[in-house]
């Protein structure tokens, strides 16, 4: 990796073409485009759309942060790192408020993004209406004519079953009112996030050979029925045992010795700089 010829891994000519792929995804919101997903040192499947997506922008004067389910260092999040920093030389950072770019496998950072940052997530499989449609030429049809009814009859069937959704990531969303989209598989307590976010959120699936984005304050909306509203986990009555945040996702975890449950921030940067500074970032929730 260290005797690489080219800034950020690929030629100029691949970047360029990610680079127009990722335009034409902003300007439609929502809205898959296809792709030459490129041969990466790492297996598909491990996050090598949002590798793609995170080397065609990355400059020279950006400052990178690596997560994987909340955590900066597992291995996943190290080794993309390492990639990056190695045919980059750009400054890493755990800390969300310094990144430019927020590369993120399952999360959406608990810190409020800003305009000046780009929110990069991995996807493994970015067609909302793959479990009813196995064809691509069909749900491309589908999403031409917006038929949607695929989509809200997963939901309908979830209800059936255990009356409620029972979605417990991936939850579908309406981007600017007119595609419905996959956020990736983050959890529905984030899904509220992507609405009106100041952040570019950029999402890349390079198994699937897809790219599709969220620009910044764009309408984003959980799919739901009037009388069976979208909800997220709920928390209540429980907070982070080290740094005593609540609104925000917690995991929940096992003391070996006692047996007792216990909380714990999953975003763990945001845990550590709250525990380190007085006034902790404003945590990046839009749901009431």
């Amino acid at each position: 990796m260290k005797h690489t010829t080219h800034f950020a891994f690929f030629d100029e000519g691949s970047k360029k073409e990610i680079r127009r792929t990722t335009l034409k995804a902003v300007a439609i919101p929502g809205y898959q485009v296809p792709f030459a997903s490129r041969e990466m040192p790492i297996a598909r499947g491990w996050g090598t759309g949002g590798l793609q997506l995170t080397l065609s922008l990355i400059g020279k004067e950006d400052t990178l942060k690596v997560i994987d389910q909340g955590a900066d260092e597992s291995v996943n999040a190290v080794s993309i790192k390492k990639l990056v920093q190695q045919t980059t030389n750009v400054e890493l950072t755990n800390h969300t408020e310094a990144a430019s770019i927020i590369q993120s496998r399952h999360r959406i950072p608990e810190a409020q993004l800003s305009e000046e940052q780009i929110l990069v997530l991995q996807v493994p499989t970015p067609e909302p209406l793959r479990k009813v449609e196995a064809s691509e030429y069909a749900t491309k049809r589908l999403h031409a004519e917006e038929e949607y009814s695929g989509a809200w009859l997963l939901l309908f069937e979830q209800i059936m079953k255990y009356g409620k959704t029972a979605t417990g990531a991936d939850h579908p969303v309406y981007v600017n009112g007119r595609y419905v989209m996959a956020p990736s598989p983050i959890p529905r307590f984030d899904n509220p996030k992507l609405h009106a976010s100041k952040a570019l959120t950029l999402l890349g699936a390079g198994r699937e050979k897809k790219i599709y984005a969220v620009p910044p304050y764009t309408e984003v909306a959980s799919l739901a029925f009037e009388d069976y509203p979208f909800s997220v986990e709920s928390f209540a009555g429980h907070a982070c045992h080290l740094c005593g945040t609540k609104d925000v996702f917690l995991d929940e975890l096992v003391d070996e010795e006692t047996g007792e449950t216990y909380y714990q921030c999953n975003d763990t940067s945001y845990c550590i700089d709250r525990l380190n500074s007085e006034e902790p970032a404003e945590v990046g929730h839009y749901h009431a």
